[in-house]
């Protein structure tokens, strides 16, 4: 093969590097020399005879996707990262990365950005950002068109660096404003009350039913951050009076493993968490242990745990084990059934040239011994996957849909009190394909899963009876 016709392949680091490692071990194994030539082959040909020249971003793509298309076919939880990718995928692990603290959209009518809302405590909310403004500019390029990821890409930063954004406040200001925030470490809380404090949207309130003492934890992610928030809201619930606790799994697609043996050690003195096998049988078992525990004595003090079809990994690992060890009742939705685990294995590189891939190197198994892969139950267990709840509550998808809103809602700041004014941007309602709204809000949201562990866990502590978890209408999201 002419060397003219392998110059573009070798601008691709990761590629090179996996090439190197796998035709100049010793001994040269001929079958891995003859793919390696195979994927040349074809990046050599398409370079040479495709009815057009490809940029070097369309080879890049083209060398990306055809990595990630052979990992997918393999395993559908492997991919491929590339420099940026790896940096989110750290951040996203980590729980912060470094910027203002905006959460941004698209405004389809003027193709600007657009606050969807201000993390508070964060630069943009103390700058007096609010919902709805525009994003026009930052750092002097024009916003227009732009995707949200290439605008993050602008916003994102090193802490400490400054960056300029230009405001179009609309109905509040006929001319644009050049703010400049200095950028920060934004932290990506994963752990959430039942509803934002009034007097500080910073902070959350924990309490469900307080006449019965019954708090509420919902996890969204499985981050560095994930064990010591909940330590922290668990610890406040329990110094507030608490008696029992609904921990909410839903829609939490899992994180870091460490994370889930650290939650679930929270609340089991002893016993196995959970145990992983690579393919060679190889297993590492994960205890709990009695320093640390919280929220005892067990007998005393109940947990209910939320899970659906969107609950997966380190969720799944959480739910299981309380369920497993009795330490928890399992309510909702069967959970979504991913049983393995993946590490993420660098290829080697500096700056805009480091990749990895993120390959599934062990399966996990409940303290039981099962595991729960829907891929991967086995024939005379074809029915095993998932975390089953002790009590099935199941949601419709017009439910689900109006469950995600609320979630948006309850998350949701319009900014700072003093700068929102009296009558603050509304609540957020996305709308649907066809333009209309996804809710109706003339009806009230009835949270039937959380109502069930409400009901449930007033049968355990002998509840004074009260009304089941408040149904939520949307002028009690609107937060000024």
């Amino acid at each position: 093969m002419p060397l003219r016709n392998l110059a573009w392949f070798l601008v691709v680091p990761a590629m090179v590097g996996l090439a190197l490692a796998i035709c100049f071990s010793a001994p040269p194994p001929d079958r891995d020399y003859d793919r390696v030539r195979q994927l040349v082959n074809v990046l050599a040909e398409v370079d040479a005879n495709f009815y057009r020249e490809l940029t070097e971003k369309e080879k890049q793509q083209l060398v990306e996707e055809m990595i990630n298309g052979g990992l997918q076919k393999l395993d559908r939880h492997s991919e491929y990262f590339n420099a940026e990718q790896l940096k989110r995928f750290e951040s996203d692990a980590q729980g912060s990365f470094g910027g203002v603290g905006i959460l941004l959209t698209i405004d389809p009518p003027t193709k600007f950005l657009k606050v969807n809302h201000p993390t508070p405590g964060t630069p943009a909310y103390d700058a007096g950002i609010i919902a709805d403004d525009l994003i026009v500019k930052i750092d002097g390029k024009s916003t227009e068109g732009l995707t949200v990821p290439d605008a993050r890409k602008l916003v994102v930063g090193e802490p400490g660096t400054p960056v300029k954004l230009t405001i179009r406040r609309a109905g509040r200001n006929p001319a644009d404003e050049e703010v400049t925030l200095t950028r920060a470490q934004i932290a990506q809380h994963p752990v959430s009350g039942i509803r934002r404090r009034t007097d500080d949207p910073s902070k959350w309130e924990w309490f469900l039913d307080k006449a019965n003492g019954i708090g509420y934890v919902r996890l969204s992610a499985f981050n560095e951050l994930t064990a010591k928030e909940l330590k922290a809201a668990v610890e406040e619930i329990e110094r507030d009076g608490g008696k029992a606790l609904v921990l909410d799994l839903r829609d939490n697609p899992g994180g870091l493993l460490t994370q889930a043996v650290e939650v679930v050690d929270l609340f089991l003195t002893e016993g196995k968490i959970v145990s992983t096998r690579n393919r060679n049988n190889k297993e590492r078992v994960f205890e709990a242990k009695k320093d640390g525990t919280i929220f005892l004595p067990a007998e005393q003090k109940p947990i209910a745990v939320l899970v659906n079809d969107g609950s997966a990994s380190a969720s799944e690992i959480v739910a299981a084990a309380l369920q497993d060890h009795k330490r928890a009742v399992v309510i909702g939705e069967r959970s979504y059934g991913k049983g393995s685990v993946q590490k993420l294995l660098r290829l080697g590189g500096q700056g805009d040239q480091q990749a990895a891939v993120k390959l599934t190197t062990e399966t996990y198994w409940r303290p039981s011994g099962a595991n729960i892969d829907r891929v991967r139950a086995s024939e005379d267990a074809p029915d095993q996957w998932g975390v089953k709840p002790d009590i099935s509550v199941p949601m419709t998808k017009d439910e689900k849909i109006r469950a995600d809103v609320e979630q948006l809602r309850i998350h949701w700041v319009a900014g700072k009190p003093d700068v929102v004014g009296p009558k603050p941007p509304p609540a957020p309602n996305p709308r649907g394909l066809d333009g209309k709204p996804l809710v109706d809000d003339s009806k009230p949201f009835v949270d039937q899963p959380l109502n069930k562990a409400v009901e449930v866990l007033k049968k355990s502590i002998g509840g004074v009876g009260l009304a089941p978890a408040p149904a939520r209408r949307l002028p009690e999201m609107i937060l000024g």
